[in-house]
């Protein structure tokens, strides 16, 4: 049975620092994205000598105008673990820094982050700060779903089950080949109203949930089971298929 992985959205918001180790392409997970990779990097740090047009394609403040900086060193940088690298809700809510060694190496195995100029990568893959959204658009480059969707499709074509928490922006720069059986997360209360304002912080703490039991997962019936079992309210309207929607329910 392969393990289940399960697909996260980064945040724009990131820790700084690092070890002083720079970004290996070759060392990232689903490693058949590599061209797609080096394109991007390359196309940000050469954006990056424009620090002005750099920050108009970034959208960027002038309070923000340091992350132009972080693009301009993207192959130098430090790196830390990319799920230590991001700050915001979600990766508040799952906490990995303080898990325990054998949560944080289930997160290794089980969990990819979904980037814009990386795309998906493993929870303790090393990267640098960096400054790109889903939606932006760079010049002379081709937009970023062109530019991701087909290959990572496919590089997902590899995995068994996944588990998607992704927002819909980033689940277009990578949908998932309708091949592969998968289920898409959606934060509900109990009466089926969706949630915003608690959406990341239920992903994060669903995660951690896991990573803290580390179950054996390779299907939606057996992670409908293993939350029945922890008192984790994550339901289906259709048991039949292995593949469609599941919704966490959380306290309003």
């Amino acid at each position: 049975m392969e393990p289940m992985k399960i697909l996260l959205p980064p945040s724009e918001t990131k820790r700084p620092g690092g070890l002083d180790r720079p970004l290996e392409i070759a060392a990232l997970a689903l490693p058949s994205l590599a061209p797609q990779r080096e394109a991007l990097v390359d196309a940000l740090v050469a954006l990056s000598e424009d620090r002005a047009l750099a920050r108009r394609v970034l959208k960027l403040s002038e309070r923000q105008a340091q992350d132009v900086e972080h693009n301009r060193m993207l192959r130098t940088a430090p790196t830390m673990a990319a799920v230590d690298r991001y700050t915001g809700v979600l990766y508040d809510a799952l906490d990995a820094l303080n898990l325990d060694r054998a949560a944080r190496r289930w997160l290794g195995a089980h969990a990819l982050i979904h980037s814009a100029p990386f795309g998906p990568i493993g929870a303790l893959d090393r990267i640098p700060a960096y400054r790109l959204a889903a939606g932006t658009s760079l010049p002379g480059f081709p937009s970023l779903r062109r530019h991701w969707a087909e290959a990572t499709g496919g590089a997902l074509a590899q995995s068994g089950f996944l588990l998607d928490l992704r927002s819909e922006a980033y689940v277009a720069l990578g949908p998932i080949p309708a091949s592969v059986p998968s289920a898409y997360v959606r934060i509900v209360t109990a009466t089926g109203r969706a949630l915003n304002h608690f959406n990341k912080k239920a992903k994060g703490e669903l995660v951690r949930a896991l990573a803290e039991t580390r179950p054996r997962i390779g299907s939606r019936a057996s992670l409908l089971r293993w939350a029945q079992d922890s008192g984790v309210r994550l339901r289906s309207g259709d048991r039949s298929s292995d593949c469609g929607e599941l919704e966490l329910v959380v306290a309003e």
